[in-house]
């Protein structure tokens, strides 16, 4: 919603002319997934996140083994000893719970990776965005992927391969 707000705002602020401008779209899910580099980014990604997820799963079980010990053993156990094992566990369990944030965290290793890996193309398609838009004349450029509300769209319009070419990649 507030992107088309947004859109809205743009156009009104280009002029009231609507007609008198040229506007063109583009689909950044299908120029990326249409790149060879993005596609590998996604697979080197994927593979971390899987690998790093199957570890956080191996630590979770390994404090299920403890946890499953601890209560078999609690009858047989000192009020220390129970103490001893019960911190063993919180503190596996706190942990892990770091390893998690660590990996998968709002500022985690999987997203700067994804920064390390995806930015630079984002970046290279924004440039190239900028560049056919301003070789075609066009006053706005919106890009229909994501949560942009296009409800009809003129293909002739679509600057997608356009975008493509100026990078150096062949139409799909």
């Amino acid at each position: 919603m507030k992107k088309i707000i947004s859109i809205l705002a743009i156009i009104l602020f280009c002029g009231f002319k609507v007609n008198a401008q040229k506007i063109g779209y583009v689909d950044t899910d299908y120029i990326l997934n249409s790149i060879p580099e993005y596609k590998a980014a996604q697979t080197e990604l994927d593979k971390l996140s899987v690998d790093w997820q199957k570890e956080i799963e191996a630590k979770y079980n390994e404090i299920d083994k403890l946890y499953k010990a601890y209560q078999a053993d609690a009858i047989l156990l000192t009020d220390d000893m129970k103490k001893k094992r019960e911190n063993e566990i919180i503190n596996k369990e706190k942990e892990v719970k770091e390893l998690q944030k660590q990996r998968f965290g709002v500022d985690g290793e999987l997203f700067k990776k994804r920064q390390e890996l995806v930015k630079p193309l984002q970046d290279k398609i924004y440039s190239a965005v900028k560049a056919v838009a301003e070789r075609s004349g066009l006053a706005i450029i919106i890009d229909k992927a994501g949560q942009v509300a296009i409800l009809y769209a003129n293909t002739k319009y679509d600057k997608s391969d356009d975008v493509l070419t100026y990078l150096g990649y062949n139409k799909k």
